[in-house]
């Protein structure tokens, strides 16, 4: 059967890794729920020319191909009528990218007042993989906390931060480098980076 991803984008800088994970997933077949936040449209706008057209053309015009068993499912962050409100929706992972400060904030201390932070919620609380990219520099002492909490509730902190061992020439192969350890986490193959040795 079809792993079952569950993606968010938030209104952090860096949506070009919510981009660029769901082009690396789509190319499986896989099932992804994909929400984004309020900001994540409006920052997505500004970091990618996104328009408001239909958010699965502009993956396509993003050079994302969709495996013709893979299943693109968009939610709105209000919408706590979506699989992902729910522990009794088994899924194999969820992962925010980029998570935005906020974000983090409100999964460290249980307040699930979207779509994205129940999601998360119940990702902990059934104890199903939640990965998180937070996308901010320098962190202050309430950000360190904030991940402190989150990794012992069992979540995956993953700053976005490249690695250049592999010689990277393009943003995109620095974006590779990051979204090849999320797919590692996932345990999706892939060919984005070579494995050490």
């Amino acid at each position: 059967m079809n792993k079952k991803i569950i993606v968010a984008i938030c209104g952090a800088s860096g949506s070009i890794y919510g981009i660029r994970l769901l082009k690396a997933l789509l190319n499986n077949p896989v099932n992804i729920y994909l929400i984004i936040s309020n900001t994540g449209y409006k920052v997505l706008e500004h970091e990618t020319g996104y328009t408001g057209e239909s958010f699965s053309s502009f993956l396509k015009d993003k050079g994302v191909v969709i495996h013709n068993d893979a299943d693109l499912n968009i939610y709105e962050q209000d919408d706590f009528f979506a699989p992902p409100a729910s522990g009794s929706f088994k899924n194999d992972g969820m992962v925010i990218a980029p998570c935005s400060m906020k974000t983090l904030a409100s999964i460290a201390s249980g307040v699930a007042d979207n779509l994205i932070h129940r999601a998360a919620d119940v990702s902990l609380k059934e104890k199903r993989p939640l990965i998180l990219l937070p996308r901010e520099t320098p962190l202050s002492i309430i950000h360190l906390k904030n991940m402190y909490t989150a990794a012992k509730a069992g979540a995956t902190i993953m700053p976005p931060s490249p690695s250049f061992y592999c010689n990277p020439k393009t943003i995109s192969d620095l974006v590779d480098t990051v979204i090849a350890r999320v797919l590692d986490h996932l345990k999706i193959k892939h060919d984005l980076v070579k494995e050490w040795g």
